[in-house]
Protein backbone atom coordinates (compact mmCIF):
# COMPACT_ATOMS: atom_id res chain seq x y z
CA UNK A 1 0.00 0.00 0.00
CA UNK A 2 0.92 3.51 -0.41
CA UNK A 3 2.45 5.52 2.73
CA UNK A 4 -0.58 7.66 4.25
CA UNK A 5 0.14 10.82 5.36
CA UNK A 6 -0.85 14.31 6.39
CA UNK A 7 -0.04 18.22 6.13
CA UNK A 8 1.26 18.90 9.08
CA UNK A 9 2.52 22.11 10.70
CA UNK A 10 5.40 23.97 11.16
CA UNK A 11 4.89 25.99 14.16
CA UNK A 12 7.75 26.21 16.30
CA UNK A 13 10.15 25.65 13.58
CA UNK A 14 9.88 23.50 10.33
CA UNK A 15 12.14 20.51 12.65
CA UNK A 16 8.50 20.14 15.01
CA UNK A 17 7.01 18.98 12.13
CA UNK A 18 8.71 15.32 12.54
CA UNK A 19 7.34 14.83 15.52
CA UNK A 20 3.70 16.41 15.10
CA UNK A 21 3.65 13.66 11.92
CA UNK A 22 5.09 11.24 14.01
CA UNK A 23 2.31 11.40 16.72
CA UNK A 24 -0.12 11.04 14.01
CA UNK A 25 1.50 7.55 12.82
CA UNK A 26 2.02 9.84 9.42
CA UNK A 27 4.35 7.50 6.89
CA UNK A 28 4.77 10.48 4.78
CA UNK A 29 4.34 14.00 5.29
CA UNK A 30 3.41 17.72 3.54
CA UNK A 31 4.44 21.17 5.36
CA UNK A 32 5.20 24.55 4.58
CA UNK A 33 8.68 25.73 4.14
CA UNK A 34 6.74 29.53 4.40
CA UNK A 35 3.60 30.52 5.28
CA UNK A 36 1.63 30.05 2.68
CA UNK A 37 -0.60 33.63 2.58
CA UNK A 38 2.47 35.82 2.61
CA UNK A 39 5.44 36.54 -0.04
CA UNK A 40 8.20 36.80 2.00
CA UNK A 41 9.87 35.39 4.83
CA UNK A 42 12.65 35.14 6.49
CA UNK A 43 15.80 32.42 5.97
CA UNK A 44 15.70 29.23 7.14
CA UNK A 45 18.48 28.70 9.77
CA UNK A 46 21.32 26.75 9.30
CA UNK A 47 20.42 24.80 12.93
CA UNK A 48 16.77 24.07 11.77
CA UNK A 49 17.63 22.74 8.69
CA UNK A 50 20.31 20.47 10.40
CA UNK A 51 17.61 19.75 13.05
CA UNK A 52 14.88 18.89 11.08
CA UNK A 53 17.64 16.46 8.78
CA UNK A 54 18.63 14.89 12.27
CA UNK A 55 14.14 14.28 13.05
CA UNK A 56 13.57 12.73 9.46
CA UNK A 57 16.56 10.46 9.83
CA UNK A 58 15.52 9.25 13.32
CA UNK A 59 11.68 8.61 12.04
CA UNK A 60 13.26 6.54 8.82
CA UNK A 61 13.45 9.00 6.26
CA UNK A 62 9.78 9.52 5.52
CA UNK A 63 8.58 11.16 2.57
CA UNK A 64 7.74 14.85 2.65
CA UNK A 65 7.03 17.68 0.23
CA UNK A 66 6.13 20.82 0.77
CA UNK A 67 3.05 22.80 -0.90
CA UNK A 68 3.87 26.31 -2.08
CA UNK A 69 2.04 29.83 -1.25
CA UNK A 70 -1.43 30.27 -2.33
CA UNK A 71 -0.37 33.78 -3.34
CA UNK A 72 1.69 32.34 -6.15
CA UNK A 73 0.16 32.93 -9.74
CA UNK A 74 2.51 31.10 -12.62
CA UNK A 75 -0.23 32.25 -15.06
CA UNK A 76 -0.68 36.22 -13.82
CA UNK A 77 -1.20 38.34 -16.75
CA UNK A 78 0.13 41.29 -14.56
CA UNK A 79 3.65 41.43 -15.21
CA UNK A 80 4.56 42.91 -11.36
CA UNK A 81 2.76 39.49 -9.79
CA UNK A 82 3.65 37.38 -12.27
CA UNK A 83 7.39 38.41 -11.42
CA UNK A 84 6.67 37.94 -7.70
CA UNK A 85 4.84 34.40 -8.32
CA UNK A 86 8.27 33.49 -9.87
CA UNK A 87 10.50 34.53 -7.25
CA UNK A 88 8.07 33.64 -4.73
CA UNK A 89 7.89 29.63 -5.93
CA UNK A 90 12.07 29.80 -6.46
CA UNK A 91 12.29 30.79 -2.92
CA UNK A 92 10.09 27.67 -2.21
CA UNK A 93 11.95 25.18 -3.97
CA UNK A 94 15.87 27.00 -2.39
CA UNK A 95 13.94 26.04 1.36
CA UNK A 96 12.78 22.68 -0.16
CA UNK A 97 16.34 21.99 -1.28
CA UNK A 98 18.09 23.05 1.61
CA UNK A 99 15.67 21.01 3.71
CA UNK A 100 15.93 17.67 1.49
CA UNK A 101 12.58 17.53 0.73
CA UNK A 102 11.29 15.10 -2.19
CA UNK A 103 8.92 17.80 -3.78
CA UNK A 104 7.27 21.13 -3.82
CA UNK A 105 3.29 21.12 -4.63
CA UNK A 106 1.99 24.08 -6.78
CA UNK A 107 -1.08 25.00 -7.98
CA UNK A 108 -0.88 26.36 -11.87
CA UNK A 109 -2.14 29.67 -11.30
CA UNK A 110 -5.07 31.67 -12.76
CA UNK A 111 -5.55 32.78 -16.48
CA UNK A 112 -7.84 35.88 -14.79
CA UNK A 113 -9.37 36.16 -18.40
CA UNK A 114 -6.64 35.68 -20.48
CA UNK A 115 -7.89 32.95 -21.95
CA UNK A 116 -7.42 29.03 -21.38
CA UNK A 117 -4.31 28.69 -24.38
CA UNK A 118 -2.73 31.71 -22.99
CA UNK A 119 -2.78 30.27 -19.20
CA UNK A 120 -1.18 27.69 -19.97
CA UNK A 121 1.60 28.83 -22.24
CA UNK A 122 2.43 31.51 -19.48
CA UNK A 123 2.44 28.79 -16.22
CA UNK A 124 4.90 26.36 -18.91
CA UNK A 125 7.24 29.58 -19.47
CA UNK A 126 7.42 30.73 -15.56
CA UNK A 127 7.99 26.93 -14.96
CA UNK A 128 11.24 27.10 -17.54
CA UNK A 129 12.24 30.65 -15.73
CA UNK A 130 12.17 29.21 -12.19
CA UNK A 131 13.92 25.99 -12.88
CA UNK A 132 16.68 27.30 -15.30
CA UNK A 133 18.23 29.34 -12.44
CA UNK A 134 17.75 26.32 -9.77
CA UNK A 135 20.39 23.24 -9.43
CA UNK A 136 18.91 20.26 -11.42
CA UNK A 137 19.41 18.23 -8.49
CA UNK A 138 16.41 20.23 -6.54
CA UNK A 139 13.17 18.74 -5.42
CA UNK A 140 10.71 17.96 -8.24
CA UNK A 141 8.54 20.65 -9.03
CA UNK A 142 4.42 18.97 -8.86
CA UNK A 143 1.68 20.37 -10.73
CA UNK A 144 -1.70 19.59 -8.80
CA UNK A 145 -4.89 19.08 -10.33
CA UNK A 146 -7.38 21.79 -9.37
CA UNK A 147 -11.01 21.85 -8.90
CA UNK A 148 -11.28 24.76 -11.89
CA UNK A 149 -12.94 27.71 -9.72
CA UNK A 150 -13.39 30.82 -11.76
CA UNK A 151 -9.92 30.95 -14.60
CA UNK A 152 -7.80 28.40 -12.32
CA UNK A 153 -6.30 26.27 -14.65
CA UNK A 154 -4.96 22.99 -14.10
CA UNK A 155 -8.92 21.39 -13.64
CA UNK A 156 -8.59 18.39 -16.68
CA UNK A 157 -5.62 16.25 -16.90
CA UNK A 158 -5.58 17.48 -20.65
CA UNK A 159 -4.66 21.16 -18.74
CA UNK A 160 -1.79 19.32 -16.92
CA UNK A 161 -0.42 17.52 -19.77
CA UNK A 162 -0.69 20.94 -21.87
CA UNK A 163 1.38 22.75 -19.59
CA UNK A 164 4.06 19.50 -19.18
CA UNK A 165 3.88 19.49 -22.87
CA UNK A 166 4.46 23.15 -23.06
CA UNK A 167 7.71 23.09 -20.80
CA UNK A 168 11.01 22.63 -21.87
CA UNK A 169 12.04 21.21 -18.14
CA UNK A 170 9.93 18.03 -18.11
CA UNK A 171 12.31 16.08 -16.55
CA UNK A 172 11.70 18.09 -13.41
CA UNK A 173 8.35 18.21 -13.30
CA UNK A 174 6.05 15.99 -12.57
CA UNK A 175 2.15 16.38 -10.71
CA UNK A 176 -0.56 15.84 -7.86
CA UNK A 177 -3.47 14.36 -7.68
CA UNK A 178 -6.21 15.58 -5.35
CA UNK A 179 -9.24 13.47 -4.64
CA UNK A 180 -11.25 16.27 -3.85
CA UNK A 181 -10.60 18.41 -6.89
CA UNK A 182 -10.93 15.44 -9.35
CA UNK A 183 -14.60 14.58 -7.88
CA UNK A 184 -15.55 18.71 -7.84
CA UNK A 185 -13.70 18.98 -11.52
CA UNK A 186 -16.16 16.32 -12.63
CA UNK A 187 -14.63 12.83 -12.22
CA UNK A 188 -17.13 10.21 -10.45
CA UNK A 189 -14.37 8.97 -8.28
CA UNK A 190 -16.96 7.38 -5.76
CA UNK A 191 -17.95 4.87 -7.81
CA UNK A 192 -15.98 1.36 -9.25
CA UNK A 193 -16.47 2.61 -13.08
CA UNK A 194 -15.28 6.45 -12.40
CA UNK A 195 -12.61 5.73 -10.01
CA UNK A 196 -11.13 2.84 -12.76
CA UNK A 197 -11.57 5.47 -15.70
CA UNK A 198 -10.11 8.64 -13.69
CA UNK A 199 -7.26 6.52 -13.15
CA UNK A 200 -6.67 5.06 -16.80
CA UNK A 201 -6.98 8.92 -17.81
CA UNK A 202 -4.79 9.41 -15.69
CA UNK A 203 -2.17 7.36 -16.78
CA UNK A 204 -2.73 7.86 -20.40
CA UNK A 205 -2.86 11.64 -19.71
CA UNK A 206 0.35 12.27 -17.21
CA UNK A 207 1.50 8.54 -16.63
CA UNK A 208 1.03 7.04 -13.32
CA UNK A 209 4.70 7.23 -12.77
CA UNK A 210 4.71 10.77 -12.99
CA UNK A 211 1.90 11.24 -10.32
CA UNK A 212 4.43 11.61 -7.20
CA UNK A 213 1.95 12.68 -4.51
CA UNK A 214 -1.87 12.87 -4.08
CA UNK A 215 -4.01 14.96 -1.38
CA UNK A 216 -6.33 12.06 -0.38
CA UNK A 217 -9.57 14.83 0.62
CA UNK A 218 -13.00 13.90 0.58
CA UNK A 219 -15.49 16.61 -1.11
CA UNK A 220 -17.84 18.86 0.54
CA UNK A 221 -18.79 19.71 -2.97
CA UNK A 222 -21.25 17.82 -5.11
CA UNK A 223 -19.84 16.08 -8.29
CA UNK A 224 -18.68 18.81 -10.98
CA UNK A 225 -19.49 21.69 -8.26
CA UNK A 226 -15.66 23.16 -8.75
CA UNK A 227 -15.49 23.72 -5.11
CA UNK A 228 -12.24 23.18 -3.64
CA UNK A 229 -13.94 22.45 -0.19
CA UNK A 230 -12.25 19.50 1.24
CA UNK A 231 -14.53 17.15 3.90
CA UNK A 232 -12.91 14.63 6.43
CA UNK A 233 -13.09 10.69 4.60
CA UNK A 234 -16.25 9.36 4.35
CA UNK A 235 -18.30 12.52 5.46
CA UNK A 236 -18.20 14.16 1.88
CA UNK A 237 -19.55 13.69 -1.46
CA UNK A 238 -17.01 10.86 -2.48
CA UNK A 239 -17.81 8.10 -0.13
CA UNK A 240 -15.48 5.09 1.57
CA UNK A 241 -16.06 3.03 -1.56
CA UNK A 242 -13.72 5.67 -3.84
CA UNK A 243 -10.93 5.74 -0.85
CA UNK A 244 -11.00 1.96 -0.65
CA UNK A 245 -10.28 1.50 -4.29
CA UNK A 246 -7.54 4.42 -4.17
CA UNK A 247 -5.71 3.05 -1.57
CA UNK A 248 -6.07 -0.72 -2.65
CA UNK A 249 -4.65 -0.12 -5.60
CA UNK A 250 -1.24 -1.81 -6.91
CA UNK A 251 -0.47 0.67 -9.25
CA UNK A 252 0.03 3.58 -6.66
CA UNK A 253 1.83 2.31 -3.84
CA UNK A 254 5.09 4.80 -4.87
CA UNK A 255 3.22 8.02 -4.17
CA UNK A 256 2.67 8.92 -0.83
CA UNK A 257 -1.16 9.90 0.23
CA UNK A 258 -1.74 12.99 1.78
CA UNK A 259 -4.41 14.11 3.84
CA UNK A 260 -5.30 18.13 4.04
CA UNK A 261 -8.87 17.34 5.71
CA UNK A 262 -10.37 19.50 8.24
CA UNK A 263 -9.09 18.88 11.85
CA UNK A 264 -12.18 19.18 13.41
CA UNK A 265 -13.19 21.25 16.95
CA UNK A 266 -10.71 18.25 19.15
CA UNK A 267 -7.84 19.01 16.44
CA UNK A 268 -7.68 14.90 15.66
CA UNK A 269 -9.38 15.00 12.18
CA UNK A 270 -6.03 14.05 10.36
CA UNK A 271 -5.61 11.10 13.15
CA UNK A 272 -9.35 9.65 12.50
CA UNK A 273 -9.27 9.70 8.72
CA UNK A 274 -5.44 8.19 9.18
CA UNK A 275 -7.10 5.45 10.74
CA UNK A 276 -9.91 5.33 8.60
CA UNK A 277 -7.72 4.82 5.49
CA UNK A 278 -5.59 2.13 6.94
CA UNK A 279 -9.06 0.05 7.89
CA UNK A 280 -9.83 0.73 3.95
CA UNK A 281 -6.58 -0.98 2.98
CA UNK A 282 -8.45 -4.44 3.29
CA UNK A 283 -12.19 -3.53 2.98
CA UNK A 284 -13.68 -4.75 -0.79
CA UNK A 285 -15.45 -1.80 -1.55
CA UNK A 286 -19.20 -2.11 -2.42
CA UNK A 287 -20.87 -1.62 -6.25
CA UNK A 288 -23.31 0.64 -4.92
CA UNK A 289 -23.15 4.64 -5.95
CA UNK A 290 -22.32 6.53 -2.67
CA UNK A 291 -25.29 7.68 -0.65
CA UNK A 292 -25.89 11.25 0.50
CA UNK A 293 -23.58 12.32 3.75
CA UNK A 294 -22.96 14.79 6.46
CA UNK A 295 -21.00 17.09 4.91
CA UNK A 296 -17.85 18.70 6.92
CA UNK A 297 -16.04 22.09 6.59
CA UNK A 298 -13.42 22.57 4.55
CA UNK A 299 -9.67 23.53 4.80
Amino acid sequence: MARLGAHVSTAGGVARAIARGRGLGCEALQIFVKSPSQWRAPALAATEIARFAEERAAAGALPVVAHAAYLINLAAPDPAVLEKSRRALADELARAAALGLDGVVVHPGAHLGAGEAAGLDAVARSLDAVLADLPTAGPRLLLELTAGQGTVLGRTLGELRGIYDRAAAKPRLGFCLDTCHAFAGGHAIGSAAGMARFLDEADAALGLDRVACWHVNDSVGALGSRRDRHANIGEGEIGLDGFARLVADARLTAAPMILETPFGDDEQGHARDLAVLRRLVSRRPSSAPPASRRRSRGR
